[in-house]
């Protein structure tokens, strides 16, 4: 059966926002069955958009433009332009960040302006942000310093945040009820600022909090695993146990193009006391057990079309549509395109998170206690089109699956949540 013969509907939806470009994480499902997502902008002037979708009207809403709620609007800062977050609720209230959408490119690559365009001002920092899901208030709770919140996660029994920044690579830890910012120091080389093949380390995008001692997790492009102590306020790194495994490949640290050794995504999972994870690049799945500090591999996760061919998929970094619910880890993924009996490759190498050429998508779910794989098949619009640039997921009340994604509305391109009715 060809990819086309076996269809996944995605229905699409315009929010209204024209500018709509490339969402990160952004979205979560919140107790009151709504879906929030975060539209982000490329442009200076342009800030990010926060929306929700409402299952029962089957209709989207407008809630906030990021720099307005900040107070930086009309003070011709840089745009709060994204947020690289999910969303984490406590107590009725959504916890998320706010970074950078607009670069400058310097020594080829994208980076943090240092040349704001004329009549604006330089990017002030992104935010840690709170929304309260019964009087619709945003408040803004902190400012992370010249920076963007690349990655953050919530230990949300101790009512801390933590972040790492963006492009230098600092960790931040917010204790959100002594109103107390730490910034802890940078975590790897000098970060996504630093210089290739010298002080330069493509950081990680996902953060995990073990519940039972508050220490949050994060990995290095090296393959180290590190644990900050929000007692101590001190950085550690995990002895006996790495990422450096055959499994995931080969990796050049100091070199862009990859997550190198990172982990991609990660989420803890109560129900055993230790976390999931994939790695970006080679779409394994594996546990991390951080009281015993042991990994193990679990699975290959990646597409059917994916583990057929035997290939890395386009996307050297990996898919961050990564979500467990009810024991069941939801993964949006790519998979190869055949043209006359061949894949079609792409480039080389590339030099950003972008994919390295086009990909199908699809829907992969695995069953943790009954380890359980399944490829629910490629995912396709009604016009025969199919979603690209896919990196978040939510997964609603009635499994239904949400992301964010690209396609053309009205002659537009645009970045818009679409919801997954499977067949």
């Amino acid at each position: 059966m060809s990819e086309m013969n076996k269809k996944n509907i995605a229905k699409r939806y315009f929010s209204g926002f024209e500018e709509a470009h490339e969402t990160y994480n952004a979205i979560s499902e919140a107790s009151d069955g709504n879906i929030y997502y975060v539209l982000c902008s490329g442009k200076h002037d342009v800030a990010a958009q926060l929306h929700k979708y409402n299952p029962d009207s089957d209709q989207t809403e407008f809630i906030a433009d990021l720099s307005e709620v900040v107070g930086e609007k009309d003070q011709n800062y840089i745009s709060q332009g994204k947020s690289h977050t999910e969303f984490y609720e406590v107590n009725g209230k959504l916890y998320f960040g706010t970074h950078i959408g607009y670069y400058e490119m310097i020594d080829g690559a994208q980076q943090l302006p240092v040349n704001a365009p004329e009549g604006y001002k330089l990017y002030p920092g992104g935010h840690f942000l709170s929304y309260d899901l019964n009087t619709k208030e945003i408040e803004d709770l902190a400012i992370i310093p010249d920076e963007g919140v690349l990655s953050m996660t919530m230990d949300t029994d101790r009512m801390h945040l933590y972040a790492i920044s963006w492009p230098s690579g600092y960790f931040y830890h917010y204790d959100i009820n002594k109103n107390i910012l730490t910034n802890a120091g940078l975590i790897s080389g000098f970060g996504e600022r630093g210089k290739r093949g010298d002080d330069y380390r493509v950081l990680c995008r996902s953060l995990v909090v073990d519940p039972n001692t508050g220490y949050v997790y994060y990995s290095t492009s090296e393959g180290d695993i590190y644990y900050y102590d929000p007692a101590t306020l001190v950085i550690k790194k995990l002895e006996e146990v790495n990422l450096r495994l055959d499994y995931f490949g080969k990796f050049d640290p100091k070199d862009a193009g990859s997550m190198g050794y990172n982990w991609r995504k990660i989420q803890w999972y109560d129900a055993e006391n230790k976390a999931y994870g994939v790695h970006g690049n080679s779409g394994y799945l594996f546990s991390f057990d951080p009281q015993n500090k042991k990994i193990e591999i679990v699975d290959r996760i990646t597409s059917a079309p994916s583990k057929k061919s035997g290939m890395f998929d386009q996307f050297s970094y990996g898919y961050l549509g990564f979500k467990i619910k009810d024991g069941i880890i939801y993964y949006l993924t790519g998979a190869p395109i055949y043209r006359d009996g061949k894949r079609v490759a792409g480039v080389d190498k590339i030099n950003m998170g972008a994919p390295k050429g086009l990909e199908y998508l699809h829907l992969v779910t695995y069953n943790i206690p009954e380890r359980k794989y399944e490829d629910h098949g490629p995912i396709f619009y009604e016009d025969g089109n199919f979603p690209t640039y896919v990196n978040s997921i939510a997964v609603g009340n009635n499994n239904e699956v949400y992301t964010v994604a690209r396609f053309v509305h009205e002659g537009i391109e645009v970045d818009d949540l679409i919801k997954i009715e499977l067949v």
